[in-house]
């Protein structure tokens, strides 16, 4: 049997977390990482997979009263697990003592070696819904998930992004909220938005060609 898939498509040999084509994430592992909850795709080895909440009471307590879109699940044993989220593009972020703050929606793995805490973005009210992300700090590798290809905007200037569609930025970036002058008014992607984040300072801001996948409505007849 020949096809040039099974040279294209061929499993990485990689350790650690790397990516397997542009879509998918391989973690080739002995020991434990966090990973979005429904993201396995496939595995082999000996792994065993856990609820794991939002980690203490106080980012439980956020988490509950936020909304926050970071469903975790602790993967620990040995082997190597395939993660994917809906075909979204992966990219992988390599933390150096530093710190970034992410989406929630955003994020699709990290490695332990990452503190993490969810915070409400600065300068946002609970008029705009109240913006809470995930700000993780320290060594290791993060895997982030993006509807769309992503363009970075170094942010040297007044920069605004509409709020479903900043993945990551800066954690050293002053945000706000400004808000449009006429509720009504079509500005962006999505329909009547009246609000976008705001960033100010010397950093960057990740922004996903999408606002995230339409949600449905359904029918109430």
């Amino acid at each position: 049997m020949r096809s040039n898939l099974f040279q294209q498509a061929q499993e990485s040999q990689q350790p650690g977390m790397s990516l397997q084509n542009p879509r998918m994430l391989r973690v080739g592992f002995n020991g434990e990482f966090y990973a979005r909850q429904g993201a396995m795709v496939a595995y082999q080895g000996n792994v065993d997979f856990a609820y794991q909440g939002a980690g203490s009471i106080g980012r439980m307590f956020k988490k509950a009263f936020t909304g926050e879109g970071l469903p975790l699940m602790k993967v620990s044993g040995q082997g190597d697990v395939f993660l994917a989220r809906d075909a979204w593009e992966i990219h992988i972020i390599d933390l150096e003592g530093d710190s970034v703050t992410v989406s929630g929606e955003n994020v699709l793995a990290f490695e332990p070696t990452l503190g993490w805490d969810i915070r409400r973005v600065e300068g946002v009210g609970m008029v705009a819904g109240g913006l809470f992300n995930t700000v993780f700090t320290g060594h290791g590798r993060l895997a982030i998930a993006c509807h769309g290809t992503p363009v970075l905007l170094n942010v040297d200037q007044p920069t605004f992004v509409d709020t479903d569609s900043a993945v990551a930025w800066s954690t050293s970036l002053q945000t706000s909220v400004r808000r449009t002058a006429k509720m009504g008014a079509l500005i962006g992607r999505g329909s009547g938005e009246a609000f976008q984040l705001a960033f100010q300072g010397q950093g960057f801001v990740l922004v996903q060609a999408s606002e995230g996948p339409q949600v449905v409505q359904q029918s109430s007849s």
